[in-house]
């Protein structure tokens, strides 16, 4: 009997141990790979068009701000709306009015751990403000624009303007880059920037119409106008850059090892003469490791969890083995 229940335990210890030390490597590993594949996501927007604007009413002392926007998304969304409409108290008897009506109004954002990107598409629009329900603020046949941000890269801002653009019945030509002061007589002024684009180490924003508007319509209870109106604007913002991607700056050929001065004649006994860098092809970043690396060494990433498999198997197979000898004696 003694040496049945003695024969058991240690035949399950074994099993179990070993069990424990090959579900324990998979295990862990699992638990690295999950930690090493979370990633931080850019960010990206779009607007098709944002106003604000502060409305005068003749009969009443107060603005009435109008502040709306069309097809505002952030990433991962997208949106599109032909049509925009508004309400506001004491214009027209509180009557809707038409802001923007457009054949395509389009905005989308998108962020994955490499790219985020936001693009917006305004064709065929017409811009009304309260009191001017029959003259368009501005008329424009296509614009675009689009703010790209990769992980890693220097992010690109882009608009663009296709096509005439007609601004308070006027046709005008519009400066790239610059600004168009367009003036009515008894109707009032707009002031336009186009394609404006900003970039930093890691954002983008690209603007294809900014508007400054100011103007008077006397009509339907509307004394005067003013404020802006953005049409068509993307922004984005670069995913964090995987940290074995980052590489130090590069070092220039004609440039002296530290501690020696530009024009010294290096000493071929010191050390620190050796060359400051190696081929461009062979940069690397410093304390980095690659599977390459690995590979030639012939270890990996999971090795630490098959050794420490290896260990417990081998305590197991120890333990069972001191059990059946004391079976024996």
């Amino acid at each position: 009997m003694n040496g049945n229940t003695f024969r058991m335990p240690a035949r399950r210890l074994a099993v179990v141990a070993a069990a424990t030390a090959l579900a324990a490597g998979p295990a862990a590993l699992a638990g690295a790979a999950s930690a090493h594949a979370t990633g931080d996501h850019g960010r990206a927007s779009a607007t098709v068009l944002r106003t604000g604007l502060d409305v005068s009413l003749l009969n009443k002392t107060v603005n009435v701000p109008l502040a709306v926007t069309l097809n505002e998304v952030q990433a991962p969304q997208s949106a599109e709306k032909t049509a925009l409409t508004a309400r506001l108290d004491g214009v027209d008897g509180g009557k809707p009015f038409s802001v923007l009506r457009a054949d395509v109004a389009e905005a989308k954002a998108t962020a994955t751990a490499g790219k985020s990107e936001g693009t917006t598409t305004l064709a065929r629009a017409r811009l009304h403000v309260p009191g001017l329900p029959l003259l368009s603020v501005i008329e424009v046949q296509e614009v675009t624009s689009t703010a790209t941000c990769e992980a890693g890269k220097k992010p690109v801002a882009d608009a663009n303007l296709l096509g005439p653009v007609t601004v308070l019945g006027k046709k005008v030509t519009l400066t790239t880059g610059g600004t168009t002061d367009v003036k009515v007589p008894g109707v009032g002024e707009v002031r336009l920037d186009l394609s404006k684009e900003e970039t930093t180490s890691r954002t983008a924003a690209a603007t294809a119409l900014e508007l400054k508007v100011s103007v008077n319509p006397g009509d339907l209870n509307v004394a005067e106008v003013e404020g802006t109106v953005t049409l068509a604007k993307a922004t984005c913002e670069s995913p964090a850059a995987p940290a074995d991607e980052a590489g130090q700056p590069p070092v220039k050929a004609d440039e002296p090892p530290a501690g020696q001065d530009a024009g010294q004649e290096a000493d071929p006994a010191d050390p620190a003469a050796e060359p400051a860098a190696k081929p461009a092809g062979d940069v690397r970043a410093q304390g980095a490791r690659t599977e390459a690396d690995l590979a030639e060494t012939g270890g990996s990433s999971s090795t630490p969890y098959v050794a420490a498999g290896a260990a417990a198997l081998v305590l197991a197979g120890g333990g069972a083995l001191v059990l059946a000898r004391r079976r024996r004696g």
